[in-house]
């Protein structure tokens, strides 16, 4: 555990930090409501940074990847709780801006991509993957990393980012951390405040059903299979449970490639999203 965290609330403070550090920093994004999901990511950065590196959590409620449907007002925002997570798991800095920081008045420049987010969520989600891959970038730009760790529960979003440093050049290291899970095999999520008890006792059924039907060879009857199970949770809406390409995102056609299969499962108030490897059959 370090003695100080600095607390960077100004893009220019981000910047005057960063300065002179000829050493790695690593980047963890998040938007606050930190779990121990959370805490496995800042820690696996410390790891990363090593005794001699910096390691920053940005916390940010970024309104341009919610939909006007959803939850960013209600969004959960304990700042006290997620500065003393940072702490714990050695964190050296917090970047804590503002909406009005991030984003001029009349911002008219944004960061899309038109391939890997127009799939799976990017369908129900319009511009949501639009707003993840601008914010990023605008993290990236202030805290200046050298590696940001993100993790596999979106699987989506870590093959977005690293398409997007890929095609614009960052000097960055993307790093996957597994999805961090709860005993039960509901995959941590902030989201998860929103599940009522009965709710909640229902929600392991899905990475069940997942893990089930990732036994079978082919692609078609994992989602059969993951569907018909899924479907039997009493109150789940399926947004969608389909068998990936690991890489495109496209349609698994057979088990010679690397996948995932990666689902959006609505429980109550909760839309919840998972996603586990479909490793190459020879």
């Amino acid at each position: 555990m370090i003695a100080v965290m600095k607390s960077l609330k100004t893009i220019a403070a981000a910047r005057r930090w960063r300065k002179g550090l000829e050493k790695k920093v690593v980047l963890v994004p998040t938007m606050g409501a930190l779990h121990h999901g959370h805490e496995a990511l800042i820690r696996h950065a410390r790891k990363l940074a090593g005794t001699d590196g910096e390691v920053v959590v940005s916390i940010f409620v970024n309104p341009t990847q919610f939909g006007p449907k959803e939850d960013f007002n209600a969004y959960p925002r304990p700042l006290a709780k997620d500065l003393a997570v940072c702490k714990r798991a050695g964190a050296d800095a917090v970047f804590l801006p503002r909406v009005d920081e991030m984003y001029a008045s009349d911002a008219s420049v944004t960061v899309a991509e038109s391939n890997l987010s127009e799939t799976l969520c990017g369908r129900s989600r319009p511009g949501h993957f639009g707003g993840v891959c601008t914010v990023v970038a605008k993290l990236f730009l202030a805290t200046q990393p050298t590696h940001a760790v993100f993790g596999e529960k979106d699987w989506q979003q870590l093959a977005t980012l690293r398409r997007m440093v890929r095609d614009l050049n960052f000097p960055i290291a993307i790093e996957p951390f597994p999805t961090v899970r709860e005993p039960d095999g509901l995959a941590a999520s902030s989201r998860n405040a929103y599940l009522t008890p009965a709710e909640r006792t229902l929600a392991p059924r899905i990475h069940a059903a997942m893990a089930e039907a990732s036994k079978l060879k082919s692609p078609r009857a994992i989602m059969k299979s993951c569907t018909a199970a899924i479907g039997k949770i009493p109150g789940a809406r399926i947004d969608y449970i389909e068998a990936v390409d690991a890489s495109t995102l496209r349609s698994l056609s057979n088990r010679k490639t690397a996948g995932r299969l990666a689902v959006a499962v609505f429980l109550g108030k909760a839309r919840l999203i998972d996603n586990i490897p479909l490793p190459s059959i020879p």
